[in-house]
C-alpha cells in the first residue's frame, strides 16, 4: 500500500531515557556487598565461595545513561578456584546502562566484553540474559529488606546444557561512596 503523495515524512524521535526505573534500580545496589555463594554444578558438585563485591558509579557516563564499576575479591575461598579455575578470584569489570542493555567490558565467564538484556521484573527485581560463545546466562537479581539484601539465582547453559547454578545471598556492608571522577574512565 503506497502513502499519498500530500504525506509529509515522519521525523526521527528524540533520544529518550526509558529507563528511569531501571537506572534507579542500579543506584539501589551501588556499595559494598559480602556475596555467601554456593555453586551447583552439573556432575552433581557444589562448592562454596564467600566474595565482597563493590559497585561503583562514575560521575559522566562515556556512553549510556549510566557507567559502574563493579571489583570483587573473595573473602573465603574454601578451596573453590583450586577446584574451578575458570572463575576469576579477583578483577574489575566496566559496565554501561543503556536503555534496557547493559554493555559489560569482560563476560562473566569470559574474558569478552558482553551484552545483557535486562527485564525488569517489579521496583526489586531485574533479571539479566547474555547470550555469548558458547553461554547462555540467566540471572535473577532482587533487593530484599529496603535493600539491605540481594538475592541473586544465576543459570549457566553451555552448548545448550545446564552447566551450574549458582545462589547468592549479598549482605551490605558499606552504603556507596562518591561517583568515581570521569578522567578515572579507563
Amino acid at each position: 500500500m503506497s502513502m499519498p503523495s500530500n504525506s509529509s515524512p515522519v521525523a526521527p524521535r528524540p533520544r529518550i531515557q526509558l529507563d528511569s526505573n531501571t537506572r534507579r534500580w542500579f543506584a539501589r545496589n551501588l556499595g559494598l556487598w559480602r556475596s555467601r555463594r554456593l555453586y551447583f554444578f552439573e556432575d552433581g558438585e557444589a562448592l562454596r565461595v564467600d566474595m565482597m563485591l563493590r559497585v561503583e558509579i562514575f560521575s559522566e557516563p562515556v556512553e549510556g545513561d549510566a557507567a559502574y564499576r563493579f571489583t570483587w575479591w573473595p573473602e573465603q575461598e574454601f578451596e573453590f578456584f583450586d577446584k574451578k579455575p575458570r572463575y576469576v578470584p579477583t578483577g574489575t569489570m566496566e559496565a554501561n546502562l543503556c536503555g534496557h542493555q547493559l554493555s559489560r567490558s569482560s563476560g562473566y565467564l569470559s574474558g569478552a566484553p558482553t551484552k545483557s538484556q535486562i527485564r525488569q521484573v517489579d521496583e526489586h527485581e531485574l533479571i539479566f540474559e547474555s547470550h555469548y560463545q558458547e553461554w547462555d546466562i540467566l540471572e535473577h537479581t532482587r533487593l530484599v529488606d529496603q535493600d539491605r539484601y540481594r538475592s541473586r539465582s544465576i543459570y549457566s547453559w553451555k552448548n545448550g546444557a545446564l552447566d551450574v547454578a549458582e545462589t547468592h545471598h549479598e549482605i551490605r556492608v558499606e552504603e556507596a561512596g562518591a561517583p568515581i571522577p570521569h578522567d578515572a574512565l579507563p
